[in-house]
C-alpha cells in the first residue's frame, strides 16, 4: 500500500461569525497544502491563478472504482474519458493505470494515438465521425461505437469500398426513469430501433458486432437507473446470442457517475448525495449477472468514468485583487480566477478555501471573477471570511472539463502543474501569452 503523505494539521479557533438567513457563519477551514506541497510556494513559483493536479488522486480513485467493480465481476476494462481532461500528462496516468481511451472526434482519436494508445484499445463514440475518421479507424481496429443510421449506412459502404472490416458497436437510449431522456444519440430501444440496427449490422459481413453501448446521462445521481440500463443491454445481448448464436464481447456503460462537487442550487451537499463507486457497482454488476446470458458467455463490463474520477484531483489557486460593497450592503470579493479558467463555476458550488487562516466574523459574500462581464461569479453566495487584497485561496475539485472546456477570453490561459507522488512539481501545460495566442493568425498584405 502506498505511504500517505503526512501535512501537519491546522488547529482553528472556532468563530461563527454573526447569523443570516442561514443561520450562524460556518468557520471555513484553510488548506494551505496539496499533497504536502504549499500553495503559496507554488503560486510564488509558477504564477496567479495556477491549476494544480493531483497525480496521487487520481491513481487512487482509479484503485477504489477498480476495486469496486473486480469484486463483483469478472471481467472489468475501464477507458479514460478524454473530453473530461485530455492534457496528456493526465492521459497517461490514466494509461498507466490500465485504461483504454474513449475518445469523440477525431482530434481527441489522434491525442490517444499520440499518446501511444494502439487502435484496438480506443472506443470511438460520437456522432460527428467523418468518412475519413471512420476509416482510419477501421484500418487502426478501434472500436467504432455507431450512432445513427446514416453512419452505419456511411460505414458498411466504406468498408465494402475498400475491402475492409470494422469493429463496431450500437449506442442505445432508453428510458431508464430520469430526466432528460438522453434519446438525441444512439438507437432506441423501446421502439426496436437498436434490435433494427443490429440485425442490419449482423447480416452485414464487413460489420463485426463486438458490443453494446450506452451512456445515459450526466452527473447521475441514482444508481437505479444504471441497473435498469444494464439490464435492458443484457437483453439485447441475450436476444442476439438466442438469434445468431453471435455473442458479443463487452457492454460498455459509458459515463456519468456523480464526482462530489454540489450541483448549484443544491439543497443537501455531494458528499451526502452522491452515490458510491460501490454502489454504482452493485446496480451494474447485479443486472448483468442476474440476467439470461450464460455464465461462461458474460461480456466485459466497460466504464468511461470521467468526472468522478477526476474533479477531486484537481484544484485552481488564485489571488484576491480587491473588496467591495455591493449596493444591497452583501461584500463582493473579486479574484483572479474567472469562468473563463473556471467554466464549471456556472454548475457547480465549488468549495473554495484560504490558504492561510484568517481572523473576523464570517458574512454572506460574492466571489467574483476579474473579467468585465456580469456573468463572471464564480460563487454567487458563501460564507467568508475577510480577505484582504493579494490573500491567497484554493478551489476545489476542479479537474473535470475546465481544460478542455476553458476559453481564451480576455486573458491569456495559465500554467498547469501536476503533483506527482514525491511531492514534486512539474508543468505539464505551459501559461500561453501574445505570441501563442497570435500565432496562427494571418495579416492580409494590406495592413501590414
Amino acid at each position: 500500500m502506498e505511504k500517505q503523505i503526512f501535512e501537519r494539521p491546522t488547529i482553528t479557533k472556532l468563530n461563527p461569525g454573526v447569523p443570516s438567513k442561514h443561520g450562524v457563519g460556518t468557520v471555513i477551514a484553510p488548506m494551505p497544502m496539496v499533497d504536502g506541497v504549499k500553495v503559496d510556494e507554488l503560486l510564488e513559483k509558477y504564477g496567479s491563478p495556477l491549476y494544480i493536479i493531483s497525480e496521487s488522486t487520481i491513481r487512487r480513485n482509479m484503485d477504489e472504482i477498480k476495486r469496486a467493480f473486480t469484486v463483483r465481476y469478472p471481467k472489468v476494462q475501464m477507458a479514460w474519458s478524454y473530453k473530461t481532461n485530455y492534457l496528456d500528462a493526465v492521459c497517461r496516468i490514466f494509461h498507466q493505470e490500465g485504461s483504454w481511451a474513449e475518445v469523440v472526434s477525431g482530434f481527441e482519436y489522434d491525442k490517444a494515438i499520440r499518446n501511444n494508445v494502439k487502435g484496438e484499445h480506443i472506443l470511438f463514440n460520437g456522432p460527428g465521425k467523418s468518412a475519413m475518421e471512420l476509416e482510419k479507424a477501421a484500418r487502426d481496429g478501434a472500436y467504432i461505437h455507431i450512432d445513427h443510421f446514416d453512419e452505419l449506412f456511411l460505414l458498411a459502404g466504406i468498408c465494402q469500398k475498400e475491402n475492409i472490416e470494422a469493429r463496431v458497436a450500437i449506442r442505445v437510449n432508453m428510458d431508464v426513469g430520469i430526466y432528460p431522456k438522453w434519446d438525441r444519440f444512439g438507437f432506441n430501444f423501446e421502439n426496436g430501433e437498436a434490435w433494427d440496427a443490429i440485425n442490419r449490422i449482423m447480416a452485414n459481413p464487413k460489420l463485426k458486432l463486438m458490443g453494446l453501448h450506452t451512456h445515459i446521462g450526466t452527473y447521475i445521481m441514482t444508481s437505479d437507473a444504471y441497473h435498469i440500463a444494464a439490464t435492458k443491454l443484457s437483453e439485447l445481448a441475450y436476444n442476439i446470442g438466442n438469434k445468431f448464436n453471435h455473442y458479443i464481447s463487452y457492454i460498455d456503460m459509458g459515463g456519468g457517475f456523480a464526482s462530489r462537487n454540489t450541483l448549484r442550487g443544491a439543497y443537501l451537499s455531494a458528499d451526502d448525495t452522491t452515490p458510491s463507486f460501490e454502489e454504482y457497482a452493485e446496480a451494474i454488476t447485479s443486472a448483468i449477472i442476474n440476467s439470461q446470458i450464460k455464465p461462461d458467455k458474460l461480456p466485459t463490463i466497460i466504464l468511461e468514468t470521467g468526472r468522478a474520477l477526476i474533479d477531486d484531483a484537481g484544484y485552481i489557486a488564485g489571488t484576491v485583487i480587491a473588496n467591495k460593497r455591493l449596493s444591497d450592503g452583501r461584500r463582493a470579493t473579486i479574484i483572479d480566477v474567472g469562468v473563463n479558467f473556471l467554466f464549471t463555476a456556472f454548475w457547480y458550488d465549488h468549495k473554495i478555501h484560504p490558504t492561510i487562516q484568517h481572523s473576523g466574523a464570517v458574512e454572506e459574500t460574492t466571489i467574483y471573477g476579474p473579467l468585465c462581464m456580469n456573468i463572471d461569479v464564480i460563487r454567487p453566495s458563501l460564507m467568508f471570511p475577510p480577505m484582504k487584497q493579494g490573500d491567497r485561496l484554493l478551489i476545489t475539485r476542479t479537474g473535470a472539463y475546465n481544460n478542455t472546456q476553458w476559453m481564451q477570453f480576455i486573458a491569456t490561459r495559465p500554467n498547469i502543474v501536476l503533483i506527482d507522488k514525491d511531492r514534486n512539481a512539474h508543468i505539464i501545460r505551459k501559461a500561453e501569452n501574445v505570441e501563442y495566442v497570435a500565432n496562427n493568425e494571418v495579416i492580409p498584405k494590406h495592413l501590414e
